[in-house]
């Protein structure tokens, strides 16, 4: 199979050599054969990993992303981010780390912004709403 990872800044992995890929979605992991219906799915920060013809694991951490299956031929993954090592452990321990920190912190500002966003839409609707005791004058 072919499988292709890219960021938008790069081509982390292209290889003819894939016969196996395992994934992680909300739904859990999920493992990707020769001849795999078409699919799509949003990825979790998670490792992925596959094995070659001849038998060897190799990973990719992902920063969460779209995972999708054409023709049961090629897997594509398109992540924000995503880094290629040999040392699962490493890849564990150092970069899924930093890639949830990323995530978490991304959430918070949203969170962040959207209490912003709401007390400013309230403000405005104090300043638009008339004050008890006095009708609205009309031109």
């Amino acid at each position: 199979m072919r499988l292709d990872i890219t960021t938008p800044f790069t081509t982390v992995l292209r290889t003819e050599a894939a016969v196996h890929v395992r994934a992680e979605d909300s739904s859990g992991a999920f493992g990707i054969l020769p001849g795999h219906a078409d699919f799509l799915t949003v990825l979790s920060v998670s490792v992925l990993t596959w094995r070659d013809m001849g038998n060897r694991e190799h990973y990719v951490a992902v920063r969460g992303g779209m995972l999708s299956v054409h023709d049961g031929r090629s897997v594509s993954v398109a992540a924000p981010e995503a880094v290629a090592g040999e040392d699962l452990h490493r890849l564990e321990a150092e970069v899924l780390t930093r890639f949830q920190r990323q995530v978490d912190e991304e959430r918070a500002a949203h969170t962040a912004d959207q209490r912003l966003h709401l007390a400013a839409i309230r403000q405005i609707m104090r300043l638009l709403r008339p004050e008890p005791g006095h009708a609205p004058t009309v031109g």
